[in-house]
């Protein structure tokens, strides 16, 4: 383990106290959980951050690092503790030929903004750009294309992570990798990411996106499982939307002038082929088309809604099963008008973060449910208790619970979520925050 940085470390008045600064860090994108924090702080460097850490320790405080809010279940609060706002740790330094630097409290839209100008794009990325490197990596991180590159977790090259201790240290898979495996995937349990360096490949300037209809789940998901055998497209996503319609999209990379043989794209595949659509978009447009659902909720008032989201992975065998049990309880009434269950394949092994739980075998699938409800708290207090139901449903079936997820768990549920791994995850703790400070958001130690 490397020294602390040296720093001229927080002082008192960098520790705000406001009330508008403890009601924002009070709640997150769920709008589901409120825990008040004593303080919020607003680091400029990786030695504040530690300097902050080391003196919540002092004061026996819990303390939670928040990147853009987009929790959804209260993780990134701390009860009477502290808050670490990591939105000023967000530069993008020089891109290099295969990798990026920036600090943990950057957006993936600004590192696109940063690397599409070299025609370089990070290899995986989310549906939407608006949140932390920090906080995606330390979740894992996934979109349309972990099919083939795994999690955003999966393709980091090099962390600088501040501990429980209040040490800063750099960490890879050759220096200090029992933390780069710990805090990969670790839902911020063993230290807070101030830095990461990011692998890069080449972007396509454009991909073309087929939106490809569906009778029912089992004609889509029998297509994606065709898709994912082949090697023929770079973006690969399904959803269901209850009592109106199964889409896959499908997305090709090209350059401008060389656009993708169609027939050959879609060989084989059993879709409605009549109601296909077909797009060609500049890269970065493929991300924005959440953003342009978040502009339209915003200005119909919705965007602030509560959001009791699940997310899940379960066995390929148990996939089809699982998605008609949801159809026959969960209604488009019960999402919202813009809900659906995302359902899309990946392979588990091209996962390399330890601490991502998946199902074995060589195909799982994402299963998802967004929900965009009513303001309705009986409602949503509804959508949460199925949410319970359906993880306790996913792990009858050998799936795991991505927790990002509104699903609450006890110590011994992450000791059932974690299984033969929960050993190893004890002595991380141990080792990398011994007093149990950091993400009590989560739940996962305590007693």
């Amino acid at each position: 383990m490397t020294t602390p940085s040296s720093g001229a470390g927080m002082s008192k008045e960098a520790w705000l106290y406001a009330p508008e600064c403890l009601d924002a860090a009070s709640d997150d994108f769920g709008h589901l959980i409120r825990r008040r924090p004593a303080a919020v702080c607003r680091p400029g460097s990786a030695p504040d951050v530690a300097a902050a850490v080391r003196r919540a320790a002092e004061q026996g405080m819990p303390v939670a690092a928040r990147g853009q809010g987009h929790s959804v279940y209260g993780r990134a609060q701390a009860e009477d503790g502290l808050v670490i706002d990591m939105s000023d740790l967000n530069a993008v330094h020089a891109v290099e030929a295969d990798r990026v630097t920036v600090g943990g409290g950057a957006t993936w839209r600004s590192v696109l903004d940063a690397t599409l100008p070299h025609g370089l794009t990070p290899p995986v990325l989310t549906d939407y750009l608006d949140l932390s490197v920090g906080g995606t990596v330390s979740a894992g991180g996934l979109g349309g294309m972990t099919f083939r590159h795994g999690f955003q977790s999966c393709n980091v090259i090099e962390l600088e992570v501040v501990t429980g201790e209040g040490e800063v240290v750099t960490c890879s898979a050759s220096a200090h990798p029992e933390l780069f495996d710990a805090v990969r995937g670790g839902l911020s349990q063993y230290g807070i990411i101030t830095r990461a360096v990011l692998r890069l490949v080449r972007a396509p300037e454009r991909v073309r996106l087929h939106t490809l209809s569906y009778p029912d789940h089992r004609a889509m998901t029998a297509d994606q499982r065709r898709l994912l055998s082949t090697d023929r497209v770079d973006f690969l996503q399904g959803t269901i939307r209850p009592g109106r319609q199964c889409v896959v999209e499908v997305g090709v990379g090209h350059s401008a002038d060389s656009p993708p043989d169609d027939e050959e794209t879609l060989a084989g595949l059993s879709d409605l082929r009549d109601r296909a659509e077909r797009v060609d978009l500049p890269y970065l447009e493929l991300f924005l088309r959440l953003s342009k659902l978040e502009n339209h909720l915003r200005a119909a008032g919705t965007w602030h809604h509560p959001h009791p989201w699940l997310h899940s992975f379960v066995p390929d065998a148990a996939a089809d099963g699982l998605a008609a049990e949801l159809l026959a309880d969960v209604t488009q009434e019960d999402l919202g008008e813009f809900g659906r269950i995302l359902l899309y394949p990946i392979r588990p092994g091209r996962v390399s973060s330890p601490l991502v739980r998946l199902p074995e075998g060589e195909v799982a699938f994402l299963c998802s449910l967004v929900c965009f409800p009513a303001d309705d708290p009986l409602l949503v207090g509804r959508l949460v208790k199925t949410n319970r139901a359906v993880y306790d449903r996913i792990r009858a079936i050998g799936g795991h619970l991505y927790p990002v997820s509104a699903v609450a768990l006890t110590r011994a549920g992450w000791k059932d979520h974690y299984g033969p791994l929960w050993p190893a995850v004890e002595h991380a703790k141990a080792r990398f925050d011994p007093r149990h400070l950091l993400t009590p958001g989560q739940g996962m130690f305590a007693e």
